[in-house]
Formats: C-alpha cells, structure tokens, sequence
C-alpha cells in the first residue's frame, strides 16, 4: 500500500514538473504575455491602493482615470496640447538623432576628436540643463522653438555617447580588412562600422527619446501657456487626479508609439544578426 501510494506521489510530481516546464516554455516564446501580466498586477495594485489606502484628491484609481479619458479629450485646449506636444517631441527626436548620429561618429572614428570632445560631451551630459532653461527661453522665446531646442538639448548627449561606445567596440581588424579589399569610406561606414554600433545606437535613440520627452514637458511646466506640460501644472494646482492621470497616460501612449517606431527600424537595420 505504501509503495502504490509512493508510487503514485511520484507521478503526480512529475507531473507538476512536466506541466511547470510547459508554461516556462510557453512564456519564453511569448514575452508579451509575462509583460501584459506584470502591467495587469501594476494596475491592480494601484486600484487597490488608491480605493482603499489613498486620498482621492492626489490619487484616483485606474478605472476611473480609464473611463475619464474622453472627458480629458473634452477640455477646452487639451487636444490641441497632445497634438503641440507631439510634435515637439517628434522634432526634438528627429533632430536630436540627425545631429547625434554624424557628431558621435565623427568623435569616435577620430582618435585626436576623442581625446578632445568627448570630455566636453561628458561634462555637458552631467550638467543639470534645467539651470540652463532661462538662457533657451531668452534665446529661442516661450513657442514650441524653445520646448524644442530644450528637448534636443536632453537627447542628442545620451546618442553621441552611446554611438562612440559602438564605435569604440568596433574590432580595429574588421577596418583593416575591409580598406585592404579596396573598400571607400562610405563602404566602410555603411557595411562595416553602421551594423556593428546598431545595437548601442539604437540604446542611445531610446535614451533620448526619453530625454527629449524630459525636456519638452520641463520646458512646457515652466514657461508656456499650452502643451501637456500647462495643462499637467493645471490639474495639479486644481486637484484634478482623475484628468492629470488621463493626460499622462496620453503622453505615455505618446512614448509608446514613437517607442515602437524605433523598435521597428532596430528590427529592420539588425535583421542580418
């Protein structure tokens, strides 16, 4: 009797084993799903905080943010904000990597740029710019020209960086190679040098599409009279919970989509690995 029952604890073990390494292979071919779960169990850890632990004049929960959303959208100004905002932050970005990209090549290919700029850039990179933000607005004034020149300045240092650490990475042999079979520099550049950075340039786009975002909304917060950034400081100040969480969501699905954008040129320009 005790064997049979032995026996049959065994089986059930190997069972569980057998069913826990289904799911561990299920979740290792669909990295989405483990993605959705941990922002499912956020959520409900923030319903349940904000109805049962919070105040509701600094927090609402999830569902009542959700459902507020088209009411956010009917406030007089806020459509025209998420579309000024989106496009600061989509020209911040788009100028923020056509300047970042040569600038970082050009430091990094060059052993005498290096030695010289890259302790600038450095030093530039780990200055606070919000101390800075008086001068852009003197120069550029309070429009969209200065929330954008203030985004390039929080994005286009992340990419100089991380593009001359790809650079750096690049094995000396591989150049050598190639100008031994004849190659231009643009070969050089485009078969050789571009796809072995692709990895930290696209970690360094990431970065500052965070960075740019960061500027724009500092900017926004500080001197403007539109954009999410005003509307963000003017929930705040008239305890609108439920509309300011509407409106950082948006701007979260701002991120996401430039985000995705950028996952997909990675996905193209790295295919070959």
């Amino acid at each position: 009797m005790t064997s049979i029952q032995s026996h049959g604890l065994d089986a059930g073990l190997r069972g569980n084993d057998r069913a826990w390494d289904s799911m561990r292979r299920f979740l290792l071919r669909h990295p989405g799903v483990v993605r959705l779960g941990v922002i499912v169990l956020m959520l409900l850890v923030w319903e349940i905080a904000a109805r049962f632990f919070m105040d509701p004049l600094f927090i609402s929960p999830p569902s009542r943010v959700f459902a507020s959303l088209g009411a956010v959208l009917d406030t007089e100004g806020v459509p025209n904000a998420l579309r000024l905002t989106f496009f600061e932050l989509a020209v911040g970005f788009a100028i923020s990597v056509a300047v970042g990209l040569p600038l970082g090549l050009a430091i990094g290919l060059e052993p005498f740029a290096r030695r010289s700029f890259m302790p600038i850039v450095l030093l530039i990179y780990g200055m606070p710019k919000i101390t800075i933000l008086p001068l852009f607005i003197l120069v550029f004034g309070i429009g969209p020209e200065s929330k954008i020149a203030f985004g390039v300045a929080h994005g286009i240092f992340p990419i100089i960086v991380t593009v001359v650490a790809g650079v750096q990475n690049l094995k000396p042999i591989l150049l050598v190679s190639a100008r031994s079979m004849g190659a231009g520099r643009w070969h050089i550049l485009r078969w050789v040098i571009f796809p072995h950075m692709i990895p930290s340039f696209f970690a360094g786009m990431r970065l500052g599409m965070s960075g740019v975002l960061l500027g724009v909304l500092l900017a926004e917060l500080y001197v403007s009279t539109a954009g999410i950034g005003y509307f963000t400081t003017m929930f705040t100040e008239n305890f609108q919970p439920t509309k300011l969480f509407g409106l950082i969501a948006m701007l979260a699905a701002m991120a996401i989509v430039l985000n995705e954008i950028v996952r997909g040129a990675e996905h193209r320009f790295s295919r070959w690995r």
